[in-house]
């Protein structure tokens, strides 16, 4: 039955993908992939040989309606991601709504993402908590940060290795420099490490230290305490899932 399948792919070990998600990827008539390059070698370690085309931010809305066509004539088609489940700050939200209003079913597969397990890592309360990916880079920055400096909730967001210092000060200013937070990177990789400490400790580590690999910063909703949330900055350790 031709339908559209959303397919989280791992965030960094191999291992970290369902069954189920194989065997459909197997079993589809076509996969969208953001690079196919980089799909290319979770395929390839799985035995997966079904045809890929690449469908990533700078030509979704042009695949979009040739897309939509394929399916609602009958073929199947996989969405994923270089990491992660599609749609979470990644392409496949656009495609998505689309087929919705099209009336063809949809089915999302549950898998990884790197937000889960950095807001588990972090310490801090997860019953409630607000995800707001990656900030603006620049128009709406400041306003956004103004807004969210009253956020009772867990905020989590994603980030550039190379913009972290500037972000972390930026936070600093607007949050607090005694706000507890975490910085988690290469989740579920060699080298997966989280940070943890005040906004001010973890703005220093980060000058000093400059780091690598996919970032999420975990930062606790104002009126959090400062508790012992486990290691400070400069006690780094990896470890290997």
């Amino acid at each position: 039955m031709s339908k559209l399948y959303i397919v989280p792919t791992p965030i960094g070990n191999l291992e970290d993908i369902t069954l189920r998600a194989i065997r459909i990827l197997k079993e589809v008539d076509l996969i969208l992939a953001e690079d196919t390059r980089t799909s290319a070698v979770l395929l390839k370690k799985y035995e997966i040989t079904t045809h890929m085309e690449s469908h990533h931010k700078f030509n979704e809305h042009t695949m979009v309606e040739s897309v939509r066509e394929r399916i609602i004539a009958g073929l199947s088609v996989a969405v994923i991601t270089d990491a992660g489940t599609p749609g979470i700050s990644d392409p496949g939200f656009l495609l998505v709504r689309t087929c919705v209003q099209s009336g063809i079913e949809v089915e999302t597969l549950p898998g990884a993402t790197a937000f889960v397990p950095a807001l588990i890592n972090s310490g801090f309360p997860c019953d409630r908590f607000c995800f707001e990916g990656f900030l603006p880079v620049k128009k709406g920055r400041q306003t956004k940060m103004r807004l969210l400096a009253e956020e009772k909730r867990t905020m989590i967001f994603y980030e550039s290795p190379y913009r972290l210092a500037k972000t972390l000060g930026q936070f600093v200013e607007y949050f607090g420099g005694d706000r507890p937070a975490s910085v988690s990177r290469e989740i579920s990789k060699l080298h997966d490490t989280t940070h943890r400490g005040t906004l001010t400790e973890l703005y220093k580590w980060f000058t000093e230290h400059e780091p690598k690999g996919e970032i999420v910063i975990v930062v606790a909703g104002t009126g959090t305490l400062q508790r012992d949330f486990g290691d400070r900055p400069e006690d780094e350790h990896d470890g290997q899932s």
